[in-house]
Order: C-alpha cells, then sequence, then structure tokens
C-alpha cells in the first residue's frame, strides 16, 4: 500500500502530463506503475518522495538492475523518477531535483525484429481460416490486412471507430499517441477485406439490435470489453494462434513486428525515410532512421551468403 501522499504525488503529476503534454493513455499507466513501484521501495526503507535523496533514487536503479530488469526498463523507469522530481521542483513541493545528475543506464539499440514478405502473406493467407464462423474469418482478416497495410499501431487499429471505415475509403484516418492524427492509404486488398467485414458487421449488429441485445457500437471491432472495442491483449493472443496455422514461428510474431515488417518492406522497395515517419506517426525522424539499420543489415546478410569472394574466409 502507498501512502496518501505518494498518491497524491503521483496522481497530481499524471494529471499534469495529461494536461499539458497530452500525454497518451498507455504512456500515463506506465508512469504510474514506475512511480508507485519506486514509491513503495523508498517507502519501505522510510523514506517518502518527498524525503528522498539522490542515494534512494541511485540505491532503486541498482535495485532494479539487481532483479533483472532490461537495460531499457530500467532507462524507463529513470526517466518517470526524474520527471516527477522535475515537476516536484516547479511546483515547489522540493527545492532541490534528486535524480537531475544520475547518470542512467541508457537504452540498448537493438534492431527491431521484422518478418519476411513470405512470412507476412503466410500469415496472411492464415488469418482467413482462423475463427468459430464466417464473420470471424472475416473479421480477423480484415484485422491482418489493415495491420500490415497501414503500419498501425495495435492500439490503433482495435480502437478504430466504425465511421472511418463507411463509404469505401481509400485513405483512413488514425488517431495516434497523444491525441495526434494523421491519414494512411489502404491497399486493395485491406479495402476489400474491411468492406466485407464492414458488411458481415453491420448484419450481425441489425440482426442483435433486432433481439434487443445490443445497442449500436461507434466501434469497428466491438466487444463487451470496458473499452467497447476488441482489447489489445485479445489481439496479441489472436495473432499467435494465426502464426501457429501458418507455420510461423509465434516468438517472433507480435502486432509490433507487422508494424516493423510495413515499414522495413517500404523502405526496401524505395519508400522515402520521411514518407515512412509519417505513416507510423513518428514526431522525430530519428525514431525510423532505425529502419535504415535493419536494411544494412539485410543487405549484408545477403552479400555474406551469395558473393563468391565471401567464401574464401
Amino acid at each position: 500500500m502507498l501512502s496518501p501522499e505518494a498518491e497524491r504525488w503521483i496522481s497530481t503529476f499524471l494529471d499534469a502530463q495529461a494536461a499539458e503534454l497530452d500525454a497518451a493513455r498507455n504512456t500515463l499507466l506506465a508512469y504510474g506503475r514506475d512511480l508507485k513501484d519506486f514509491a513503495r521501495w523508498i517507502e519501505r526503507r522510510g523514506k517518502t518522495l518527498e524525503s528522498a535523496g539522490r542515494e534512494d533514487v541511485e540505491g532503486y536503479i541498482v535495485f532494479c538492475d539487481a532483479q533483472g530488469l532490461s537495460q531499457s526498463t530500467r532507462a524507463r523507469r529513470l526517466s518517470a523518477i526524474r520527471q516527477i522530481y522535475r515537476f516536484a521542483f516547479e511546483e515547489g513541493w522540493r527545492s532541490d531535483h534528486p535524480a537531475l545528475q544520475i547518470k542512467g543506464p541508457g537504452r540498448a539499440k537493438s534492431l527491431p525484429k521484422t518478418l519476411s514478405l513470405e512470412e507476412v502473406d503466410a500469415l496472411l493467407a492464415a488469418s482467413r481460416t482462423i475463427g468459430r464462423g464466417e464473420f470471424e474469418r472475416l473479421r480477423n482478416t480484415c484485422l491482418m490486412e489493415l495491420l500490415y497495410a497501414t503500419g498501425m499501431r495495435v492500439s490503433e487499429l482495435v480502437a478504430l471507430p466504425v465511421s472511418a471505415a463507411r463509404g469505401d475509403p481509400r485513405m483512413l484516418l488514425v488517431l495516434g499517441k497523444g491525441g495526434k492524427e494523421r491519414m494512411v492509404p489502404l491497399s486493395g486488398g485491406a479495402r476489400k477485406a474491411l468492406a466485407a467485414y464492414l458488411a458481415a458487421r453491420d448484419e450481425a449488429e441489425e440482426a442483435a439490435q433486432a433481439e434487443r441485445k445490443i445497442p449500436p457500437s461507434r466501434q469497428l471491432f466491438p466487444s463487451p470489453s470496458k473499452d467497447g472495442h476488441m482489447t489489445r491483449h485479445r489481439f496479441y493472443g489472436l495473432i499467435k494462434e494465426i502464426a501457429l496455422t501458418a507455420n510461423v514461428d509465434p516468438a517472433k510474431v507480435t502486432p509490433h513486428t507487422l508494424r516493423h515488417a510495413f515499414a522495413t518492406h517500404l523502405l526496401q522497395g524505395g519508400a522515402d525515410l520521411r514518407a515512412i515517419q509519417m505513416l507510423l506517426g513518428h514526431a522525430d525522424i530519428s525514431t525510423t532512421e532505425i529502419y535504415t539499420h535493419v536494411l544494412d543489415e539485410r543487405l549484408r546478410e545477403l552479400v555474406l551468403q551469395h558473393h563468391p569472394l565471401s567464401k574464401d574466409g
């Protein structure tokens, strides 16, 4: 249990992040989890967020390392601690910033995992066979086609409003991180899958309304969940099932690897990096530039495997 003081600090900080910086819901949830873990740790040692010093923050990061947490997780937690103490300093809750001079563990620059064109084709084909009936098969096909055709984040995909799909659109309006909107084009296959699923969805909803079982939904992928649409966790499980059917290693198939495949395949096809940045909704071009390293690695492997001189040693 957290003290009321720690609860007040964290909730006030998160409210400010949401209001002033328009932080995304998932970002706020991550900040909240990290800060509550830190607050519980220092309170077990007789300190509070208000009284903790630099040595306490450093001790917590060492503790996280001893727990086996990854470099990126430790860096994220230190970032959250720095931000709440910066906020506390600006609000006058503290006269110092105990985490300001602490050097973080940094973030490991690992290349994103991606999928080959053949693996993506197998996944798309398998999605057409997964489901308890025709409606679910059409829905699963639509989900996979949209994910690969647009490079959307899974949270953006499952939360699409049904209004976005009306009128056989060539482009989808996507609500991204921080409430920022962007337009993403649809491929022919994605438009066909979307139209087929939308017809089945509307028919099923009309039948349910006639029986007075459910009210009309504004979600493209409605669900009884709290948010009214398919959850990210449900889609995560679904994509693993599709991978098994497609004979693609489920360990390498996640919604995010489809997003990486979208970007990598565009780059391989000659797309401009700035265009890919806009399609992915990256705020900074440096985030998108990692895909050039993925392409460099692929090209290096091709040379080592197929160049005749590479066999000489």
